[in-house]
């Protein structure tokens, strides 16, 4: 097999990762979604801290009090996925589009910046690195963007 075959193979394997990630997040599977990190995972969330890593990243309890705040269907894609790999590391960055309606009512549609570094661990990619962003109107009121769209 070519290194172009190998790199296009793992990059089959690594969407197949996100669509699994995706069909977790739509069925509010806190656990299905954190099954995908690896126990080193250090993730970059857009709620706080500025930094989280090891059991609370792997804790499905916080995703799935966020995911119980949505009421019906929460719908989750990913537009502009770019996946690169070179061997056992690769790295993905996508804009992610989220919309639902929450349980109060407010109904939701956002767009977010998302980066992910995943390694193949024993024969399978997962999930090391994650960051989710949003950028900020810099009109000195430090308000997040959502509304933006690709």
């Amino acid at each position: 097999m070519s290194s172009g075959d190998r790199q296009a193979a793992a990059a089959a394997q690594i969407r197949a990762l996100l669509e699994a990630r995706l069909e977790a997040l739509r069925a509010k599977d806190a656990p299905g979604f954190i099954a995908r990190f690896d126990s080193s995972i250090v993730k970059f969330d857009l709620a706080p801290p500025l930094r989280d890593s090891g059991p609370s990243v792997l804790d499905p309890a916080a995703l799935q009090w966020w995911l119980d705040t949505w009421a019906g269907e929460l719908l989750v894609d990913l537009a502009e996925l770019t996946i690169t790999v070179d061997g056992t590391v690769a790295f993905c960055h996508c804009l992610e589009h989220i919309q639902g309606t929450r349980t109060d009512g407010e109904r939701a549609d956002m767009w977010t910046r998302s980066t992910l570094g995943l390694r193949k661990l024993g024969g399978a990619w997962k999930v090391t690195h994650e960051h989710s962003s949003a950028p900020f109107y810099m009109d000195g009121e430090a308000r997040p963007a959502l509304d933006l769209q690709p």
